[in-house]
């Protein structure tokens, strides 16, 4: 019988913004910007904190319309302004399912392509939400940024 170590489940989405690297980086670090965007369809940020360093933790907190909060937060691994986030990211809910969220930054002529890459989910069901609430939230961005 051969085995084979299970590999955590995990996504990647990619989108083109008319933007300049720095502007989007400053949407996903600037917490007033954060609160801009994050959270699909009607789920509003109502709160963003951010301590920008490694080694720093930020905090952010949805609330969908039906009053339910979805409470998350991290820790920063690696920073490289304008290029590269890395941060953890665990619910508040369920701290134990700590996954990892790399954001790539590449100039494309005169926008910027964005991939957010993350990985380590304990299952399909939870990457598959996850994709979800990334487009959404990522949709949202798009609007911020074209404004």
């Amino acid at each position: 019988m051969v085995t084979q170590a299970a590999t955590k489940p995990s996504l990647t989405v990619k989108r083109r913004f008319k933007a300049s690297p720095a502007k989007v980086f400053a949407a996903w670090t600037d917490p007033e910007k954060v609160k801009r965007w994050m959270g699909p369809g009607e789920v509003k940020a109502v709160s963003a904190e951010s301590d920008l360093r490694v080694g720093g933790r930020y905090h952010w907190v949805m609330k969908a319309p039906d009053g339910e909060e979805h409470d998350v937060g991290g820790v920063y691994r690696e920073i490289v302004a304008n290029e590269k986030l890395v941060f953890t990211w665990a619910w508040k809910s369920m701290p134990e399912r700590e996954s990892l969220v790399t954001v790539l930054l590449k100039p494309d002529g005169d926008g910027t392509l964005v991939t957010v890459n993350h990985e380590q989910f304990l299952d399909e069901d939870a990457r598959d939400r996850h994709q979800s609430g990334w487009n959404g939230a990522l949709d949202k961005m798009e609007k911020l940024l074209a404004a």
